[in-house]
């Protein structure tokens, strides 16, 4: 019997312990010494907190192909770093302008802007040194697809571009597909890759690498909406971070759109979407199944 609970605090403890041990100044280095306060930046943005969903989604995509969750690791570690990388950059005054990350100072805050500039480039950076090395997977053409997908899912065409596509969205006038499109990229982009990864860790067909694409892009909307009704019915308190900062900021969202009750059937229908693209896989997939209901049900 599958056990979402433990699955979810086996890989959190993994992947922190090994970024822990990763984000060190004698891993970082070469050919020069990376500097400690660079380092300090780095695992102040990385370490001591978060889901690790991103790396979960990793395991369990791989698990379906009986991979063993050691073996994708390194690839759930480059999404994470991407991840972080992406929060720290996020939460600067030019961008989103947060004080609180996980219930403590920003990098920016703890450090300074031009630190946290630096720890959020040094971090995306390494991300791809991980997918390079052949303890992340034997066969070099297996590396590349990896290398190409996180890339993709976090380029110009997803996360980066979605976050531009969010800051022109402050100005207004975006429609609901519009929205669906930015949030797509910017949060649900990183998601996709994260689930792809997996499947090409396990060496998936096209047919089974298809069905899983359409779980993950629904379950990427899924995780998306539930942060925007999150964002408008949480405090601060239980988020660790700003609550109602996305109508401070004039953000558009489909909850904004929508409205609340509207917004909570959407995202039942969402998760409902998801589960159904993973019933080719039968019981392999209960993980996923349980990563997408998690989605829509959590707290902050």
């Amino acid at each position: 019997m599958y056990d979402f609970s433990a699955d979810m605090t086996d890989c959190a403890a993994a992947v922190e312990t090994a970024l822990g041990g990763r984000l060190s100044a004698a891993r970082l280095s070469g050919p020069g010494p990376a500097p400690e306060r660079l380092v300090a930046a780095m695992r102040h943005g990385s370490l001591e907190g978060g889901k690790r969903l991103r790396p979960l989604l990793v395991r369990q995509a791989a698990a379906i192909f009986n991979i063993p969750a050691a073996s994708s690791l390194d690839a759930g570690l480059a999404v994470e770093m991407i991840h972080c990388y992406s929060l720290i950059h996020d939460d600067l005054p030019a961008m989103d302008n947060d004080d609180l990350r996980r219930g403590r100072p920003t990098v920016h805050r703890a450090y300074d802007d031009a630190t946290a500039i630096l720890a959020g480039d040094a971090l995306l950076t390494h991300a791809f040194e991980l997918l390079a090395d052949p303890q992340c997977h034997p066969d070099a053409a297996v590396r590349i697809a990896l290398v190409t997908e996180l890339t993709r899912g976090a380029g110009g065409g997803g996360m980066v571009g979605g976050q531009m596509r969010d800051i022109e969205g402050e100005k207004g006038n975006l429609s609901a597909a519009d929205i669906a499109t930015m949030q797509a990229m910017k949060t649900g982009a990183l998601i996709r890759a994260s689930v792809r990864m997996g499947a090409l860790l396990g060496g998936a067909d096209a047919r089974a690498l298809s069905a899983l694409t359409a779980y993950a892009e629904a379950a990427g909307r899924a995780f998306q909406l539930a942060d925007d009704i999150l964002d408008v019915t949480a405090t601060a308190a239980t988020l660790g971070k700003a609550a109602g900062k996305d109508a401070a900021l004039g953000k558009q969202t489909l909850v904004a759109t929508l409205g609340i009750e509207a917004a909570r059937q959407h995202l039942a229908d969402t998760v409902n979407t998801a589960l159904s693209a993973l019933r080719t896989f039968g019981p392999r997939a209960d993980g996923l199944r349980a990563t997408a209901r998690y989605f829509a049900s959590r707290e902050h």
